[in-house]
């Protein structure tokens, strides 16, 4: 390796991280924007998370989201939660 091609491997870098940089400002005013027009900018965050797992991932955590729920009580004055409740009985 010369050390012209460690400063070019070095700009690279730079020049990608300066691309990311100029991304994530992006994606920011495009989350203002959601937040101008009423959107709920964090559960915007949540569904990008979600849109990226496998199906099956998803609904595992949300079966075990429910649980958890139930066993602390979050969910008993909902037909979830009382249905729950029957089946724990």
């Amino acid at each position: 390796m010369t050390n012209n091609q460690l400063k070019e491997i070095i700009e690279r870098i730079e020049r990608i991280e300066d691309q990311r940089a100029s991304l994530a400002e992006d994606v920011k005013d495009v989350l203002l924007e959601a937040k101008s027009v009423g959107f709920d900018v964090k559960i915007i965050k949540k569904l990008l998370t979600m849109r990226k797992k496998d199906p099956e991932a998803i609904r595992q955590e949300q079966e075990l989201l429910d649980t958890y729920m139930v066993a602390l009580g979050m969910l008993a004055d909902t037909p979830l939660g009382q249905a729950a409740l029957e089946r724990l009985k």
